[in-house]
């Protein structure tokens, strides 16, 4: 199975968030890396790797994440609490892996993707080996 990246803003700042207190993405990646921590190594949280990055450029409707996987449809979410968000991302995420196309069925979707989907991305190709 390719690898899964979520990939999570973490200069994302809700309205309510202090100016010397840690931004809302940065807690959001916190919470994901503390729910990953508590997993089995046997399920949907093998083969993913978190990666926080500085700016998804979707500042209006933060927290957003982005999950990518070779050959599959690229993600970009938002409106996710940082407090509440992490168990849900992660289930999302393996429905996600355990598709060839990365698009899993709008009904099976939490309803966090389904209404805080930014954008979709077509595949990209996976890198060839050699």
């Amino acid at each position: 199975m390719p690898e899964t990246v979520l990939y999570v803003c973490t200069t994302c700042r809700a309205a309510e968030d202090a100016p010397d207190a840690p931004r809302a993405g940065a807690r959001l990646l916190d919470a994901l890396r503390a729910e990953i921590a508590g997993r089995p190594e046997t399920d949907a949280a093998a083969g993913l790797r978190i990666e926080g990055v500085e700016c998804l450029s979707v500042c209006k409707r933060p927290c957003t994440v982005a999950v990518a996987s070779p050959d599959r449809w690229t993600y970009v979410y938002g409106d996710l609490d940082p407090a509440s968000s992490a168990r849900t991302i992660l289930d999302g995420l393996g429905r996600y892996a355990a598709t060839a196309d990365g698009i899993v069925p709008w009904r099976e979707r939490p309803e966090a993707f389904r209404k805080g989907v930014v954008a979709r991305i077509p595949p990209f190709p996976a890198p060839s080996a050699g």
